[in-house]
Parts: structure tokens; sequence; C-alpha cells
């Protein structure tokens, strides 16, 4: 499928995607640099999909399910990913500031260098996830799942990242 039958269906509502994801279990959809932002994904499987350098600032992607996704530089900002499922997922150098990623699921994500200035990011589950050079300044991590050991990886909170 090319990417613009992607976009159009992913117009068409988290309903069409997901029926699609179904009926084509070993396709591994490509959307790095596109724009979707403010798109409503809420509940969509965007497992496997490669997202990275996408334009996802706010975007809905409440318990979407992101799982092995490649969202490597993608533009976050403001994106509601409550209670999604990031496991495995790499957001390295994504810019996630002011994102909402409450109750969201980390485990054994790539973390790398990703900004979570000013996100949301309490009782996420961040178990065996990378947070090595994250920025967490002002970030909500209250009744989170992480280690001090993650803690002490990330960056130090007066740290910021450079302008995008």
């Amino acid at each position: 499928m090319t990417t613009q039958q992607l976009l159009e269906l992913i117009r068409q509502g988290t309903n069409a995607w997901n029926t699609w994801r179904q009926q084509n279990p070993s396709e591994e959809p490509d959307l790095h640099e596109e724009d979707l932002s403010n798109s409503n994904l809420s509940g969509a499987n965007l497992s496997r999909v490669n997202l990275s350098g996408a334009t996802i600032s706010g975007a809905n992607l409440s318990k979407a399910n992101l799982s092995w996704s490649i969202m490597i530089g993608a533009d976050l900002r403001k994106a509601d990913v409550s209670e999604a499922n990031l496991t495995s997922a790499d957001l390295s150098g994504a810019d996630a500031t002011e994102a909402n990623f409450t109750r969201a699921n980390f485990t054994d994500a790539v973390l790398i260098d990703t900004n979570f200035n000013n996100a949301d990011l309490s009782e996420a589950n961040f178990a065996g996830a990378d947070l090595t050079g994250a920025y967490l300044k002002e970030a909500n991590l209250r009744g989170a799942f992480i280690t001090q050991t993650q803690l002490d990886k990330a960056r130090a909170p007066e740290e910021l990242p450079p302008p995008r």
C-alpha cells in the first residue's frame, strides 16, 4: 500500500485502520516524516509502524498500540498518548514536550535523548526502558514505575534540548 493510501485510510478513522491492520497482519506501514498532527488515532493499532520524523503533535493516541513502533525524532508535542502501549517502541530523539503519557506502558522502550520536558508521565511504566540522556525537566512522574538507575541516566533537570 502506498503512503498516500495509508494516509487516506487513517483519515477514515480508527475502525477502518484497525480493520485493515487485522486483514494485513504482516504489513509494517511506513509513515515516516508524514504529518499526522491533530489526528484522532485513539485506540489505533500502530504496532510496528515507522513514524520516524513524523509530526504527531496534538494528536490523540490515547489507548493506541504503539508497541515496536519506530518513532525516532518524531514530534509528539502536546499529544495525548495516555494509556498507550509503547512496549519496545523506539522514541529516541523524539520531542514529547507537554505530551500526556498518563498510565502509558514504556516497558523495554528506547527513550534515548527523548524530550519529556513538562510531559505528564504519571503512573507510566518504565520497566526495562532506556532513558539515557532523556530530558525530564518539570515532567510529572508521580506514581510512575521508574528506577533511580533509570533516572540517573537521564539528563540533569537544568539541561535543555537543542531547539528544533
